[in-house]
């Protein structure tokens, strides 16, 4: 079930039983808003608690949610982080009573809401656990959404406040936070006010609002590279750097960005599709979308260049052979050099 069914399905039941799962956050925290909704502000003291598993034992929050409400018709208990239900390995010195908590879910106490915030791509299906809590709860899907998605949940979102937003603006919302909604929903409050006037939201107005990220600026660097334009690649570097930005952190990024196009470079040529090569790599579907308009004009061979030249700059940065600030500046000379 995904979230707005869920939240549409609120106002006519209250679900004992409720795991959230995926990694999408702005999700989660609409999920979580109106699930805490359901109880009265004046009664949540009271009956509302949140348990965090890496740092309380669940039978403390299975003891909350067997009491019965203190003056209310519901008991709301938030179990944060039940990494018991993945294949994860505890670590933790914790004792979990999982006994308890399959009986738990195999009859859900009806005057309590029990919400499982599994910040999680997938829970361990083998588990006579997850079995159980699945088989009785309704499971709320929090995966990332796609760039299509993303794009009209936001649209939707701003014209409900009654704010326009052209298409060219909400493709470079999407632009600047590679289409990533957690993300483009953090710009809202800030579009927001801009708008509050009943300015549009244009490609103009976002860009000016809305900064590039890290991500973004890396995406610009690697560009200027492969261009061998030595000018753009060290004035966009330098200006990282003025940024605070690590050289130690910027070359990882760097490689990562390279292994990316050559990767989906490799993959494209076997025939792979785009959504297909996400999959694989487990890579986010917008910057597959990036890196394949990349690729489709890229020499495999440079490419192959730039990724071994980048992994010797940071190894010569990690044992000190290289002044860590000039270390890139060295590599982008002798790279734009090998085309001559």
């Amino acid at each position: 079930m995904r979230v707005p069914e869920f939240l549409q399905s609120l106002t006519k039941n209250k679900p004992p039983l409720v795991v959230l799962l995926g990694t999408e956050s702005a999700l989660q925290q609409q999920a979580l808003d109106a699930l805490k909704a359901l109880i009265p502000e004046s009664e949540a003291t009271m009956n509302f608690a949140t348990y965090d598993m890496r740092q309380t034992p669940v039978a403390v929050a299975l003891d909350d949610a067997a009491s019965p409400p203190f003056f209310g018709d519901y008991r709301e208990v938030v179990i944060q982080d039940p990494y018991f239900l993945t294949g994860e390995k505890a670590t933790s010195k914790i004792v979990h009573d999982l006994d308890a908590l399959t009986a738990y879910f195999k009859a859900p106490v009806d005057s309590t809401i029990m919400v499982l915030v599994a910040s999680y791509a997938k829970l361990d299906e083998r588990k006579r656990l997850t079995k159980a809590l699945k088989k009785s709860a309704v499971v709320v899907d929090l995966a990332p959404l796609d760039e299509r998605a993303a794009k009209t949940a936001v649209t939707n979102a701003l014209r409900q406040q009654k704010i326009n937003v052209t298409p060219d603006g909400i493709a470079t919302l999407a632009q600047r936070s590679n289409a990533n909604y957690s993300v483009m929903m953090a710009q809202l409050p800030k579009l927001s006010l801009y708008a509050a006037s009943g300015a549009t939201l244009d490609a103009s107005a976002v860009s000016q609002l809305v900064p590039k990220q890290l991500s973004d600026r890396v995406f610009d660097l690697v560009s200027a590279v492969l261009a061998r334009n030595v000018t753009e690649a060290l004035s966009i570097y330098r200006d990282l750097l003025l940024q605070k930005e690590e050289p130690i952190r910027l070359n990882p990024l760097l490689i990562s960005q390279f292994r990316l196009l050559l990767q989906v470079k490799i993959l494209a040529n076997k025939g792979y599709s785009q959504g297909s090569v996400a999959q694989t790599l487990k890579v986010h579907p917008y910057r597959v979308k990036l890196a394949w308009r990349s690729a489709e004009r890229l020499n495999p061979t440079a490419l192959r260049q730039a990724y071994l030249g980048l992994v010797d700059t940071e190894a010569g940065m990690k044992t000190g052979q290289v002044n860590k600030e000039l270390a890139f500046e060295l590599f982008v000379l002798q790279y734009a050099a090998k085309r001559n």
